[in-house]
């Protein structure tokens, strides 16, 4: 049977990926929604959306997180996603931002607790429907059986027996105890020297000072502005084979102080460029020269590659943002 085909935008016919099934569990419905946004779009190919469009991914991660065999990165999910939508479709990006943001989070709870019972409803709605079933943790509530009024004293105040006795108290059904009168004075002893030290402490008291209010903590925001090309404007044109410097310029807009942070490279070019290059540590309103060393191909072509701002650990940074990229010709 002939593989269905399609064109990838470079010339060359390949298989078509498979469609994945929505109700074959959380991820393969999240695979099939981002399947119905790119029909939406009119259907570019993966090729085009990472080179074209500009999507910050390869066209081969691209094409992974359609088939919905594993649940794709945030990172990927939303160039995916903000290409299609907000570039092509315009819709609004924090918007858009948020609402897959969500969707993508709930999927990947449902793939973790290996539920497949929700597929649809992720599908059409992206809200996981509650479930009936025990909650897991919480005790079942247990009904208290009906106990009879018994009478219960201190063994002290028991008749018949001795003075500083400790035991168990004793319950006589149908018949109520009584105290007898050493246990009587003692009671009213302790309630008199209550009452009295209760007094003496309501009028010796000090009228309590009141605290100022506790100042309110202070909402750190993280966020970057774009200042500009220092080297190799968009469009430059390099040798073959010729190793150059790209700079950019940003600056730390937001109240939390960058450290520790990364560009990381996120799609496949001609050129040659390191994965990950390390950001100098940037306080509050400064900015920074971002450097990374390139080595153009012995070809010609056009290199286009773009970086994405991450932690130690691989976490993107600034989600809803562009990427930055360098844009040069090569010949």
């Amino acid at each position: 049977m002939r593989e269905a085909a399609q064109a990838d935008g470079s010339g060359q016919r390949g298989r078509r990926p498979a469609r994945p099934d929505p109700a074959a569990g959380p991820v393969e419905a999240f695979a099939d929604r981002l399947w119905r946004l790119k029909l939406e779009a009119g259907d570019p190919s993966f090729t085009e959306m990472s080179s074209q469009l500009g999507a910050a991914a390869s066209k081969s991660s691209l094409a992974a997180a359609a088939q919905g065999r594993t649940l794709a990165s945030w990172g990927t999910t939303w160039e995916f996603v903000r290409v299609l939508a907000v570039d092509r479709l315009g819709h609004d990006a924090a918007e858009t931002e948020r609402e897959w943001h969500e969707l993508w989070r709930r999927t990947k709870a449902l793939a973790e607790l290996g539920d497949t019972g929700l597929p649809g409803a992720v599908a059409e709605t992206g809200r996981a429907e509650a479930v009936p079933g025990p909650v897991v943790g919480v005790p079942q509530a247990v009904e208290d059986a009906p106990a009879e009024a018994e009478a219960v004293v201190p063994a002290a105040g028991f008749e018949g027996e001795s003075a500083g006795a400790v035991t168990a108290p004793q319950v006589v059904p149908g018949r109520r105890p009584r105290l007898n009168t050493v246990g009587l004075v003692t009671v009213a002893a302790l309630a008199v020297l209550v009452a009295v030290a209760g007094g003496v402490a309501f009028f010796s008291e000090e009228r309590p000072v009141r605290k100022p209010p506790a100042a309110q903590p202070t909402i750190q925001v993280d966020d970057s502005v774009f200042e500009g090309d220092i080297t190799y404007p968009d469009g430059t044109l390099v040798r073959r084979g010729e190793s150059f410097e790209k700079v950019w310029r940003i600056r730390n807009t937001g109240t939390v102080e960058w450290e520790g942070r990364f560009l990381m490279r996120a799609n496949d070019a001609i050129c040659d460029a390191p994965d990950r290059v390390e950001i100098p540590r940037t306080r509050p309103g400064e900015s920074v020269d971002l450097r990374v060393r390139v080595r153009a191909p012995r070809k010609s072509g056009k290199c286009r590659i773009y970086w994405k701002m991450v932690d130690g650990q691989g976490r993107t940074f600034f989600p809803g943002k562009r990427p930055i990229f360098l844009d040069v010709r090569v010949g």
